[in-house]
C-alpha cells in the first residue's frame, strides 16, 4: 500500500520547483492531485506527463473564485484531504524603494492565498472527516533579510495563522503545520536557464551546517510525511528544511571536529 493511497490533494505553485517535486512525489506514493498555478504550459504538460490521476488548473491564489475552481476539481476525484499552499512569490526591495503596491503583492499571494486556501478546504476536509493543510512558509518566516520586508512579514504571517488554523480545526481532524525551506535550487533559489547546475550554487552555503544548497524534493519529503497519516497527532508545528541554517553557521576562528 503506498503512503497516500486514498488522498485528495491541491498542490499550489505546483508546476514547478518545490510544488513539482511535491505533486510527483504524492501522485507516486498514490495521491490524486490537482495541480494549481498560473503556468498554464508547464502545469498543463506535467499532469499530462502524470497521467489520471493529477489534472491541471489555472490559479491565482489571490482569488477565492479560483480557489472555488480548484475544490471543485478536486472533489471530481473524490473526498479533499490534503491541501499544500506553497505558491508564493518573491520581491527584494529596499524599504525605501518598495512601493505600497510591491507590499502588498507579496502580501496578496503569500500570505492572503495562504488564508483564503485554508478558508476554502474547511468544509470539504470536515465532510471528508479529516484532513492535512500543509503551508510552505520560508527560514524568512523565523529570521529575516535586508531587502526582504513584504516576504519575511508573509512568512512569518503563516507561521501564525498557521497555529491560529491548528487550534481552530483540530476537533474536526484537520491538521495544520508549516514546513520552511533554507536555500532550495529553484528559479526563486538561483536556479535559471544560464544555472541549470545546483553545485554552482554550493559556495554560498559552504558554512552552513549541510554545505550545500537543498533540492526540491528535499522540501516534498517533508510535505509527504505530513500529508500522510503517518503524521496524525502532528499539528501548529514547524518543519524546518533549511540545511541546518537556523541552528547555526560554522565560524572558522572557532574550533571543529
Amino acid at each position: 500500500m503506498a503512503r497516500m493511497d486514498g488522498k485528495v490533494a491541491i498542490v499550489t505553485g505546483g508546476a514547478k520547483g518545490m510544488g513539482e517535486a511535491t505533486v510527483r512525489l504524492f501522485v507516486e506514493n498514490g495521491a490524486r492531485v490537482v495541480i494549481g498555478d498560473l503556468l498554464d504550459a508547464q502545469g498543463e504538460a506535467l499532469a499530462k506527463e502524470l497521467g489520471p490521476n493529477a489534472t491541471f488548473v489555472h490559479m491565482d491564489v489571490s482569488k477565492q473564485t479560483d480557489w472555488d475552481k480548484a475544490v471543485a476539481r478536486a472533489q471530481a476525484f473524490g473526498p479533499l484531504n490534503v491541501l499544500v499552499n506553497n505558491a508564493a512569490i518573491l520581491n527584494p526591495k529596499a524599504l525605501k524603494d518598495m512601493t505600497e503596491e510591491d507590499y502588498m503583492q507579496v502580501i496578496r499571494v503569500n500570505q492572503l492565498g495562504t488564508f483564503l486556501g485554508i478558508r476554502s478546504v474547511i468544509e470539504p476536509m470536515k465532510a471528508a472527516g479529516k484532513g492535512s493543510i500543509i503551508n510552505i512558509s520560508s527560514i524568512d518566516g523565523f529570521q529575516a533579510k535586508n531587502g526582504l520586508s513584504a516576504y519575511a512579514s508573509s512568512k512569518w504571517a503563516v507561521r501564525g495563522l498557521t497555529k491560529a488554523a491548528a487550534i481552530e480545526l483540530g476537533p474536526y481532524g484537520i491538521r495544520v503545520n508549516t514546513v520552511h525551506p533554507g536555500g532550495i535550487f529553484t528559479d526563486m533559489g538561483g536556479r535559471s536557464e544560464q544555472n541549470q547546475d545546483p553545485r554552482n550554487m554550493d559556495a554560498y552555503y559552504s558554512n552552513m551546517p549541510i554545505p550545500r544548497v537543498g533540492l526540491p524534493h528535499e522540501v516534498a519529503y517533508v510535505t509527504l510525511f505530513l500529508a500522510t497519516d503517518e503524521a496524525s497527532y502532528t499539528t501548529g508545528s514547524e518543519f524546518l528544511a533549511d540545511g541546518g541554517w537556523q541552528a547555526g553557521l560554522r565560524q572558522a576562528a572557532l574550533p571543529m571536529s
